[in-house]
Order: structure tokens, then sequence, then C-alpha cells
């Protein structure tokens, strides 16, 4: 691609750069300062990615890229009220919530419970100044700079999200949710999470990450969050993205698991103008297991793109990915999802799914996945469905009494009801259930929603 076009909407971020990186919380610390100079000039070289590049020829970013987002403000701790928090903490889920407004930790909006010994939970601005022995060996090891320009962003811009860390052997009861909300600052603001999770061997850990906007407004989400997966411990992550209906929100996960981990990433999209979720698993220890699933919920003119790789590495691993998507009106989904197998990774046991219902004529959803397989020794397979709701099952309800919407609305619910029984923390699968039940296309009750 020529150099002209990588430059489209590069300056304004480079001069945001230049403004607010003496501000940048761990400023002055000669670890961060330098990896934050290297990200943004790797993010110059990138620039934004086109349509004429393989892993975005689906989705293109030229809105971001033609966007003026600006680094949202310090805000004020007291911008949500009651009835919002309750709404966007699943209320009453008794866990430790970790509040983030516009990009930065609200200690007054945030709740942390009594913590059992061997877990440390903090900013990721406080970890910065506090914490660099915990953070350096892992903080960019996994998200690639080097190659995505929205990661190189991220960590140019990197300031403040969650920093977790768990002690070997340490089994921690009730989950951890971390909420991030965008709220209006009369611009288009933008802010750039960013998560570490490091979990020690043979620890349990569950983890929920929440993305919500406050009114309709137009904002840039640009997260990253980094997960290490010590040998034999098991991880449970959620991740729900319910943005403004104008926003923009990418973020890339990147999981490393050690030998005989378990890792289960959960990822339900439901806002958003447009939405790029990557999720990669690095399976670099024998016998390492892991589980991708996914929904995702469109209409209008919603754009979702769902990219997921899955590397293995090492023998005798297990990996399942299913995700699902319901699109109506003029929606548009992308499911792109890789399982590499490496020539050392015998006895892998690999399985991939992608099933996609259309609820309207003008929905469309591009489905690609794929197997690269090095090894000879193994047990893989993927799938891939797009269709309608089924006739006769309609038909069947119909002749049952059942109206025509209740109907369709019904075999809708139980096309998702399979992800969402798979949510294991019950104040997140119930509150989902609440949110779906409002949102699906043509439930009787939902409200009307133009592009």
């Amino acid at each position: 691609m020529s150099r002209s076009s990588k430059d489209t909407g590069v300056r304004p971020y480079l001069d945001s750069f230049a403004r607010f990186a003496k501000e940048l919380p761990g400023n002055g610390a000669g670890w961060v300062d330098p990896l934050r100079r290297e990200a943004i000039a790797r993010f110059e070289a990138l620039g934004f990615p086109s349509t004429h590049d393989e892993a975005w020829r689906y989705t293109s970013m030229r809105p971001i890229a033609e966007g003026r987002f600006e680094l949202h403000a310090a805000t004020r701790g007291d911008v949500l009220t009651p009835e919002q928090f309750e709404r966007l903490t699943f209320e009453p889920w008794e866990c430790s919530h970790l509040v983030f407004v516009n990009g930065r930790y609200a200690p007054g909006l945030s709740t942390l419970r009594s913590l059992p010994a061997g877990l440390r939970v903090t900013s990721l601005a406080e970890a910065l100044a506090t914490r660099r022995g915990s953070i350096e060996p892992h903080l960019g090891s996994g998200a690639d700079a080097s190659a995505n320009a929205f990661v190189a962003l991220n960590t140019a811009f990197l300031h403040d999200g969650a920093f977790v860390e768990v002690d070997p052997g340490t089994i921690v009861e009730e989950p951890i949710h971390l909420l991030f909300v965008s709220t209006p600052n009369g611009f288009d603001g933008m802010s750039h999470p960013r998560n570490l999770f490091v979990v020690g061997a043979g620890a349990r850990i569950t983890l929920a990450e929440s993305y919500a906007g406050i009114d309709a407004e137009r904002y840039l989400t640009n997260a990253v969050t980094e997960i290490v997966a010590g040998d034999g411990s098991v991880i449970d992550h959620y991740k729900l993205q319910r943005e403004s209906r104008t926003a923009f929100h990418v973020a890339t996960l990147h999981a490393a698991a050690g030998r005989n981990a378990t890792i289960s990433s959960h990822s339900i999209t439901l806002g958003g103008a447009l939405t790029r979720n990557d999720v990669i698993v690095a399976m670099r220890g024998e016998g390492a297991d892991c589980t991708l699933n996914g929904l995702y919920v469109a209409d209008g003119r919603q754009h979702m793109d769902n990219h997921t790789l899955i590397d293995h590495e090492k023998p005798h691993g297990s990996s399942r990915q299913l995700y699902k998507g319901v699109l109506d009106d003029q929606a548009r989904g992308v499911f792109d999802g890789t399982v590499i197998v490496r020539p050392d990774a015998q006895k892998t046991d690999a399985r991939q799914e992608n099933r996609n219902l259309l609820m309207s004529e003008d929905a469309l959803v591009d489905s690609k996945p794929t197997l690269l397989i090095h090894a000879d020794d193994v047990k893989c397979s993927h799938a891939a469905t797009i269709g309608q709701l089924d006739e006769d099952a309609l038909f069947y309800l119909r002749a049952r009494g059942i109206g025509a919407e209740a109907a369709r609305s019904l075999l809708t619910q139980g096309f998702v009801s399979e992800i969402l029984q798979r949510v294991r923390v019950e104040a997140v699968r119930a509150g989902l259930e609440c949110l779906l039940f409002m949102q699906l296309p043509h439930h009787p009750h939902a409200a009307v929603r133009r592009p």
C-alpha cells in the first residue's frame, strides 16, 4: 500500500501524543517512556489499516481514520447516577467493581470488597508507579504493537486500566468486574484502556470487562487486555460491549496459556456503530485448554467484526470456539477465526464453529473459519452456517396458537441461549438475558431502532 494512503488520519494522533505525553501517569519512569515513544513511532509507520490489508478486508476503518478524537480530561467521579451504576453493574451483583470513567480510574465509584491474600487489584496508573517489577516482564509481551496499529496507539497512550495479580495457588471465589464508561464531554473523545492480568501457577479467578456509553455520544474506545496464565491456572473471562450506538469500539485480547492452563473467554457484543474484536490465544504449554465463546447482535447499520486466533504450540492441547451472530436490518457481521497447529503440537484437539442468523434480506455476514495444521496426529474440525429462521419450526409454533412475532422471538432466543448458558456467573447471565430479551429482533416489546 502506498505511503499516502497510510497517512490518512495519523497526524491528529501524533499531535495529541505530543501534547499529552508529559502528563501521562508514569512519565519519567525510564522503562515506560521508551515503550510509549516506540509505540507512537510504530503507529506512524503503520498508519490505520485499510480494506487492502487482508486482516481488514471486510471492515473499513475510514470512519475512525477520518474522525478527530481527543483524549478525555480528568472526569468527576459523580457522573453516574445510582440508577445508571446499578444498570451497568448488574446489581445486586456482589463482587468487587473497579470503575473507569473516560479511561481513568474512578475510586469514588469503585467497590473493592475484602480480597483474599495472594490477590492484588489496582489501577494500572498506580501500578506503573509502584509495581514495576510485577508489570515490566509482561506488559506488551503478548499484544503486538509492532504489527497492529490500534495496539500501537493504545501503547502510546498507555495510562490507565486495571492490573490484577494472583499469586500461585490462590483461589479467588468472587469475580472481579471492570467497568469502563464513556460519558459526554462536548467533543468526540477517545480512551485507551489497558488491562494486565497475571495469574500464577495453580491459581483460579473470574474476570469480567464491561464497556458502556452514557447517552448517544460519538467516541472511540481502543482497549487492550493481556492475560498471562501460569501453569495449571484456571481463568474464566467475560467481555460485554454495549457502547453508544454511534461509538467506535476496537479491542485486542491476548492470552498466553502455560502448561495445563485453562482459559475460557466469552465475548458479548451488542452496542457500537463499528466494532472490531481481536482475540489471540497463544497455547504455549503442553496440555493447555482454551474455550472461546462469542455472541454478536446487530441491527440498523451496525458493523461487528470478530477475529480470533488460537495458536497451538505444544502437544496435547485442546480448544473449542463457538461464535453466534444475529443480524437484522442492514447490519453486517464478520467472523474470521484461525486455528494454527504447530509441528510440535501433536495430539491437538481443536473445534471451531460460527453460526449466523439473518433476520432480514439486507443483513450480511462474512464467515471465514480457517485451520492451519502442520502436525499429522491431530483431531481438528471447523464449520460455518448462515441462514434464516427455520420455516418448519415457525409453522409448528404458529399451528399451536403462537403469533408470528412471538414465534420468531422464541426461535431467536433459542438460538442465542446456547451461548448464554455457558456464562457461569449467575448475575451476568441474568443481566444478559434481560438485555437480549428487549433487544433481539422481532421481540414484540423491543424498542424500534432506526439505522
